[in-house]
């Protein structure tokens, strides 16, 4: 069916010509990248930065306004966590009980639907018992979204025309306009699941009583509030039929002004009514807010866009910036006092279109900078033009192919997925070298001049199973990563998945589309000289358009059109034309790669970079060509000494096992989001006052320094159920200049300087970069100059012939060395540390753990107090720990909350006739005030408050002379009823499945693994305990959390993938091959690649290694040569390295198989004969593919850009694995001989 399906298309080229068609059209319409597609309409994969790796889990969220966190805890937390434990799938539920709200996250296993589990909560919540909750609360289940669906935030400011901040606007209106107007808007946004908003001032009327005025009128708080609900109402009277019309009736009663208010009446006697502005004060003021937002120290209002689960995005993102630029020019403006006028403007500060469309960026890099080193490798050792374009083509078509796939199983574009199509690039260019190699060579060996489509397909079919092998090898062996569960699981199957489909793709393209093309190419046709003419003479023209437009490669069009001349005059033979030809295209590459890489920076000019991507590239094929003319000398001495030979090869594996045993690990290498997340607390103590004061001194501290670009800090919770923020945490969003400024493309740009390096700015003023070389000497007038590190792109000249400007100073070098910038800014008083976070790895953390560290111990027990106590206790031992850093732990002070508690006396309520609920219901209103209705004033809504003026509550003595009405005789104090006093209570109570948590967060030392400081810290403690310097107190527990859970699992579930993807490749090998000793033989081939890729984390750990400069670059520093731990993107390289290797070992083993047969040789002189002809006659594809390997990881390993921190993890391995897999060439024909000889020897005693 095979062979059938490859002639069919050999002998219909138009059919294969509409397959490559409809590819690569479907595939540009489903590419994830924003490429302008033109008249082909767009439908791309979904995009993100990276997979969300949360657990499946959904929040029901309960307001109790007003109540404290105990009351929360008792009477709606517990109750609705004992119900919902009960819903089928739930893994288990964690909740937090603060101020005014409860927080329960039902986390349920990986394999329940996500809105199936919605409608089971929502049945279990429409089915509770009557009276499990207090009357009057009704919890709602929390938006269908995670969180890291928080996307987009932004503030509302005045700007005028040039966009520069007026503000004339008061808080109180801003809340407004984003509560009524921005909300809605961009909640109409599609795939918007909430808008949540937060900072400023809430408006609502406020009705401040006069206890005296209303002893004096004999009236209770009760009749006010009564008053209050009855004045602001509307009826509807059904019609009216006047004069054959239809009228609706409406009365009209909805409170539209203060005065409204004013004159309700509480109650009337004599026909004398007693109106509420004659007892009470009603005005305007500010609802309690237990959220705050600060920009660079102003406060601001703002609000949070959160994509609806599943949704794309990037897609989302898209359609929130439409929506914004549609109400821009309906919000409202202002003309200030100075004459300007006030724009209000929707300002974002943090989006991720930025960090996806980054790391897609350095993908697409990648892959490009992959696909122009494989052409260069095709090019060099294939030496034949036709067939390099033909093997070439394979991998955009296939790359296609893979976005096609991803659409239609609805796998999401990221980091991770993508990043499977780059580690592939070996293997998917093996089968096109191959195919290619043998049919050349069946061309060669044509000597019966059969039909070209019949060679094509006799070369095809002669090697369709051994690709098909080798294709299938490494595709099965991905199988076991799609049975990961969990973070790991959600990770690396959309690789899994993107891998597997890029080989199946060009798998296809192998086997269905290069044979007709190559068919077609290869046949010998005879053009017409004067058209080989006109061609050569367009190429040339058009060679010198190109470069008077700016395009250097026009000098190779003209090469090529003069070398055709040459040809066609007979000054050149045509076979030194097609090397003529061959080495000025493998120059063009070389030129094309040392523009876009840049491996020396992009601040070190083209020449530079061109000679050092030469040397590179015709260097490692220079090795490659050595070994492959040393290839048969070696060989026949490594037959001659089996022995010696083998032993470095078993050497390589000890070493590799000693190397993988005393590495470090950890769950997954942190990505690079270029932004940071500062998430410190404040004393429990603190109000909102002092929280505000606290947090915009560290958002001015933070803004002080000169990479940063902004700095927005919240305080509390934006109102969603997505954030459960008490008002004491703290979460500032910094966003840090990019190393050098960036043009619209999010490229680096060059700007205009003078001839001493000063840059020019617009405005005629000069600019002195202390990053820039400046002529020595130079004069010129300091007053005339700008501070380099407040200068914008706007105010600089773009040059393409100037310099580039870098926007840090010359001692920072990295993002890290930022945050230390920022960690000794904001060591304030009455703050605590904060470990190292960016918003995404933030959210993902508090998803999966509930704490906002990614290390910590989780103490449970059944005493917040005993709880806090141990967690102090932890807290002290594990700064002692090896690799904690110290000034990153911190145990949650649970109860440091002060409460005032009125506790009431029954004997004197029974003596005064006074009922519990009068009491309670006197203290709700007049200390803390009640809500009793809202206003209906158009779109908009407020609430009516009823309370005590704050100078009458403002202590615990204004308290007690609070009045309470008595049914019969004057109201009485409050102090005659109750007694006030002080204690310490809980702030926060976290549970999980009902048990009391506090957690101990940690960070490890820059240089340690994960789990080594886990391990060093678990040690520490068990020796404190079994000591006695440690007591655990009976009924608490602990247990270490965060990412190092997620590694444990992970390490479980490679212990079985692992060994798992070996069987299955030995099992595809055996099928092959028939024979257990030629599959081990092969299988050999992995051995030894594992031990390689050890090797070289190995080696990337050692100061010495490649610690030199080159071209003035450090080759360390080029490479990002660091202490490289175990994690799971570490394995999944690995995986992906058993693949590869097993490939030549595959080509290698078929071909002395069928030498073997061929030749039936009788005794050792011919057995090792057999062998080197059959190693000397698949060297070169065997080290095609590995040359291809290598090469196209080296763009990968040098990459800086926005998610190279997980590809270079995964590249590694192979990159190493491959070089070492060099001596597998010998190897397995050594194996083979050695078992020929064996057999021969038995046979012949």
């Amino acid at each position: 069916m095979l062979n059938k399906s490859i002639k069919f298309l050999i002998e219909n080229k138009l059919v294969a010509v509409l397959l490559l068609a409809l590819f690569v059209a479907w595939g540009v319409v489903n590419a994830p990248f924003e490429w302008n597609t033109g008249s082909l309409p767009r439908n791309p994969v979904a995009v993100d930065a990276i997979p969300d790796i949360g657990e499946n889990q959904q929040i029901v969220f309960t307001k109790w306004d007003g109540r404290s966190p105990q009351d929360i805890e008792d009477q709606i937390t517990y109750p609705l966590t004992t119900s919902l434990l009960g819903i089928p799938g739930v893994k288990t539920i964690r909740s937090s009980s603060m101020f005014g709200f409860s927080s329960i996250y039902i986390i349920f296993e990986e394999d329940i639907e996500f809105y199936w589990s919605r409608s089971r909560i929502l049945e279990k919540l429409n089915s509770l018992p009557a009276g499990l909750l207090p009357s009057g609360v009704n919890p709602a289940l929390g938006p269908d979204a995670t969180g890291l669906g928080q996307i987009y935030w932004y503030t509302l400011e005045g700007r005028d025309e040039n966009g520069n901040v007026t503000g004339g606007w008061d808080l109180q209106e801003l809340r407004s306009i984003q509560d009524f107007y921005v909300k809605y808007a961009l909640s109409s946004a599609s795939g918007v699941s909430e808008v949540a908003s937060i900072g400023g001032y809430v408006l609502e009327y406020q009705v401040d009583v006069n206890p005296e005025l209303m002893k004096q009128y004999k009236i209770g708080l009760s009749e006010v509030v009564k008053a209050v609900k009855q004045s602001n109402q509307d009826v509807g009277a059904q019609t009216l039929e006047i004069n054959q019309a239809e009228y609706l009736i409406r009365g009209l009663g909805y409170v539209k002004s203060i005065s409204d208010l004013e004159n309700a009446v509480v109650t009337s006697e004599d026909f004398t009514s007693i109106r509420l502005k004659d007892i009470a004060k009603v005005s305007h003021g500010p609802a309690t807010r237990r959220g705050l937002l600060d920009k660079e120290g102003a406060e601001v209002v703002g609000g949070v866009v959160v994509a609806r689960y599943g949704a794309n995005p990037m897609a989302v993102i898209n359609n929130v910036k439409e929506k914004i630029s549609e109400l821009s020019s309906g919000l409202p403006s202002k003309t200030l006092s100075d004459g300007r006028t006030s724009q209000l403007t929707i300002v974002p500060f943090y989006d991720r279109t930025e960090l996806i469309q980054e790391t897609l960026g350095t993908l697409d890099e990648a892959l490009t900078l992959e696909i122009l080193i494989t052409i260069f490798v095709i090019i060099i050792m294939v030496f034949n033009l036709r067939a390099s374009v033909l093997i070439s083509g394979l991998l955009p078509v296939a790359v296609l192919m893979v976005f096609i796939s991803m659409k239609l199983f609805n796998v999401d574009a990221n980091i991770v997925a993508l990043s499977g199509i780059a580690i592939a690039i070996g293997t998917m260019v093996d089968v096109g070298v191959i195919l290619s190699e043998n049919v050349l060579r069946h061309i060669d060996e044509n000597d019966e001049n059969l039909p070209m489509n019949t060679v094509v397909y006799n070369a095809t079919a002669e090697v369709s199973g051994a690709i098909l092998t080798a294709v299938m090898t490494t595709i099965i062996s991905f199988i076991p990563v799609f049975t990961m569960i969990g973070a790991e699981g959600k990770l690396f199957r959309p690789l899994a998945f993107t891998k597997t489909s890029a080989l199946t793709a060009s798998l296809i393209v192998a086997l269905f589309l290069i044979p007709p093309f190559a068919a077609y190419l290869f046949k010998k046709r005879n053009i017409k000289t004067s058209f080989s003419y006109m061609l050569n003479g367009a190429m040339i023209i058009l060679g010198v358009l190109s470069i008077i437009f700016g395009y250097p490669l026009g000098l190779i069009l003209i090469a090529f059109g003069v070398v055709g001349f040459l040809s066609l005059k007979e000054k050149i033979t045509s076979k030194r034309a097609n090397t003529i030809n061959i080495f000025v295209s493998a120059f063009a590459i070389i030129f094309l790669l040392a523009e876009y890489w840049r491996p020396l920076g992009v601040d070190r000019s083209i020449l530079w970079n061109l000679i050092f991507v030469g040397l590179i590239c015709f260097g490692l094929l220079g090795v490659f060509t050595l070994f492959r003319s040393y290839y048969v000398r070696i060989l026949n001495w490594a037959l001659r000494n089996k022995l010696l030979f083998l032993s470095l090869p078993t050497v390589i594996i000890i070493f590799g096992v000693m190397i993988m045993r005393n590495t470090g690990k950890e769950f997954m290498p942190s990505l690079n989001e270029g932004s940071f997340l500062l998430m410190p607390t404040s004393m429990p103590h603190a109000g909102v006052e002092e929280n505000k004061r606290v947090l915009q001194q560290l958002d001015m501290a933070v803004a002080s320094i000169p990479e940063i670009e902004t700095v927005v800090g919240k305080s509390g919770r934006t109102e969603s159920a997505l954030d459960p923020a008490p008002l004491s945490m703290y979460e500032n969003v910094i966003q840090y200049k990019s190393e050098y400024i960036l043009n619209e493309k999010r490229a680096r740009q060059r700007f205009k300087v003078d001839n001493d390096g000063l840059f020019i700015l617009k405005d005629g003023s000069l600019v002195v970069n202390p990053n820039s070389e400046i002529n020595e000497g130079v004069d010129y007038d300091i007053s005339k100059t700008k501070d380099p590190f407040s200068v914008r792109h706007s105010q600089l000249i773009p040059d393409d012939d100037g310099e580039y400007f870098r926007n840090w100073r010359p001692e920072i070098e990295s993002p890290d060395d930022i945050w230390k910038e920022i960690v000794k800014a904001t060591k304030l008083p009455g703050v605590t540390s904060a470990p190292k976070l960016q918003p995404i790895e933030t959210r993902l953390v508090m998803l999966q753990t509930g704490m906002r560290a990614p290390m910590g111990i989780k103490v449970k027990g059944q005493d917040l107090n005993e709880i806090e106590a141990f967690g102090v206790q932890l807290e002290d031992i594990l700064k002692q720990a090896d690799g904690v850093k110290d000034e990153a732990v911190f145990a949650d002070r649970i109860v440091g909350k002060p409460y005032l508690l009125l506790d009431i006396d029954r004997e004197r309520l029974a003596r005064y006739g006074i009922s519990i609920e009068q009491v309670q219901q006197v203290i709700q209103v007049s200390v803390g005030g009640m809500v009793l209705t809202q206003t209906v004033e158009g779109r908009e809504r407020y609430g009516i408050r009823v309370r005590y003026p704050r100078e009458l509550r403002a202590n615990p003595s204004d308290l007690k002379d609070i009045y309470v009405p008595v049914e019969k005789g004057n109201p009485i104090p409050l102090s005659e009823l109750v007694t006030i006093r002080y204690e310490q209570g809980p702030q926060i109570i976290k549970s999980e499945d009902t048990f009391l948590v506090g957690y101990v967060l940690f960070d490890k030392l820059d240089g340690y693994a994960e789990v080594d400081v886990v391990e060093n810290a678990q040690a520490l403690i068990q020796e404190k305990i079994d000591s006695g310097e440690l007591i655990v107190p009976k009924g608490i527990n602990y247990l270490f959390t965060g990412t190092y859970e997620n590694q444990l699992r992970a390490e479980k579930t490679l212990s079985v993938v692992v060994p798992l993807a070996l069987a299955i490749i030995f099992l595809i090998l055996y099928f092959q091959f028939r024979s257990v000793g030629t599959s081990l033989m092969v299988f050999t081939g992995i051995a030894v690649a594992f031990a390689g890729g050890f090797l070289m984390i190995w080696f990337y750990g050692q100061d010495w290694f490649l610690n030199f400069s080159f071209f003035g670059e450090n080759l360390r520093d080029l490479f990002q040569m660091h202490t490289i731990n175990l994690s799971v993107a570490v394995w999944v390289g690995f995986i992906a390295l058993f693949g590869i290797a097993t490939d030549d070992g595959v080509v290698m083993a078929t071909y002395l198989t069928q030498t073997f047969d061929k030749n039936k040789p009788k005794d050792r002189k011919g057995i090792r004969a057999s062998v080197v002809e059959a190693g000397e006659k698949r060297i070169r594809p065997c080290l095609m593919t590995t040359a291809t390997t290598i090469l196209a990881l080296l763009p990968v390993l040098t990459s800086t850009g926005r998610g190279s921190d997980i590809m270079i993890p995964m590249a590694i391995p192979s990159f190493g694995g491959m070089l070492i897999a060099l001596v597998t060439l010998f190897v397995v024909p050594v194996l083979f001989s050695w078992k020929h000889e064996f057999q021969l020897k038995r046979a012949t005693k």
